[in-house]
């Protein structure tokens, strides 16, 4: 036995195995990618369990199935609508910074390619993108020019007596539009970020944030509906089989305890989207350099209820929004308390 032998490290049984396991499948040698690989099995897992015990224990809802078949394929339509909900937001992309800076630049390149007298609008399309300003400030058309580079676009979103003109990046060096936060779990600049959902293994921004909301609605509805066949079962079989019994009042507890945190969940988040606000800004408004002496009770850039709503749920994923920071003057209108005619003219609308 050599000394090199002696002094290298006891290797596991499991550790070959587990390196050739690795050398297959590459994406799963990053310990994050394998913990958000474990927690989406355990999703899909604890719904299946779910419904799986409902249909094993209660034959009264296979009964009815069969004379009205309506309900339970409602019901399992629903669970399945959800899944596919779930791993449609978990693979979507929040809209990522680096990716808008790209678009920005593929833009730039086809404007110097086409010819002058080109009827393409500036501000209009390039291959599958969309970009699209917010709001209506004179003088800040960030967009009119062929030539606007990203910096020139970033630079205009904040207001020109600000001492603020850019924020760059340390980690991706890219610089950020406003709303838009370095994620670390991502290692990327999302724009327009909300948080990010370790049940998902992806951010929550921009690009996702709807899907996102429709998720939990749907899981809202199907824990709902699964607590009253639960309890549908419970009345009817309470006294019968008692450890039945209690696998089903145990799942109905922590299925209780889920649906509240769901509805809380759902609640807040129909809340930022009503005011255009997102879980970053809401949580770390003091720390956010662009909020920084603005009053909590203003929403920067909330444009009213049917605006917010209208850009959240009908504006096309394609596009990347950049919304400039308000001036003080704008500032100043929406701090304006409300009066008797503000709320005939529908001025929060």
């Amino acid at each position: 036995m050599t000394i090199a032998s002696i002094c290298r490290p006891s290797r596991s049984p499991w550790d070959q195995p587990m390196d050739r396991f690795f050398r297959i499948f590459p994406c799963l040698a990053d310990p994050g990618r394998r913990s958000s690989l474990c927690l989406k099995l355990a999703l899909v897992a604890i719904h299946l369990i779910y419904a799986g015990v409902l249909f094993l224990f209660d034959g009264d809802l296979i009964e009815n199935t069969k004379k009205e078949p309506l309900y339970t394929a409602l019901y399992l339509l629903l669970f399945v609508v959800t899944l596919i909900q779930y791993f449609a937001t978990s693979l979507s992309s929040p809209g990522y910074a680096l990716d808008a800076m790209q678009a920005i630049n593929e833009r730039n390149a086809v404007y110097r390619k086409a010819p002058e007298t080109s009827n393409q609008p500036a501000s209009s399309r390039n291959g599958s993108f969309v970009i699209s300003m917010e709001g209506n400030q004179t003088g800040r058309n960030i967009l009119g020019s062929p030539s606007a580079s990203w910096s020139k676009l970033v630079a205009d979103l904040y207001p020109f007596s600000s001492s603020i003109r850019t924020w760059t990046c340390t980690y991706c060096n890219v610089e950020q539009p406003p709303r838009a936060k370095h994620c670390h779990d991502c290692d990327k600049c999302v724009l327009q970020f909300d948080h990010h959902c370790v049940w998902l293994g992806n951010c929550i921004g921009q690009g996702n944030h709807c899907k996102f909301w429709w998720y939990l609605f749907e899981e809202t509805a199907l824990c709902l509906w699964t607590g009253v066949l639960y309890i549908s079962y419970l009345k009817a079989h309470i006294t019968r089989v008692w450890w039945q019994d209690a696998i089903m009042i145990l799942l109905l507890i922590t299925l209780a305890v889920c649906l509240i945190f769901l509805l809380l969940l759902l609640l807040f988040h129909s809340y930022l989207i009503l005011t255009n606000q997102t879980t970053f800004e809401l949580v770390r408004r003091r720390r956010i350099h662009y909020l920084r002496g603005i009053p909590e009770r203003v929403h920067p850039f909330s444009r009213g209820v049917r605006r917010n709503l209208y850009n959240f749920c009908c504006a096309r994923n394609t596009i990347y929004r950049f919304e400039p920071l308000p001036t003080s003057e704008e500032i100043e209108e929406k701090s304006r308390p409300y009066t008797c005619s503000d709320v005939v003219t529908c001025r929060c609308c």
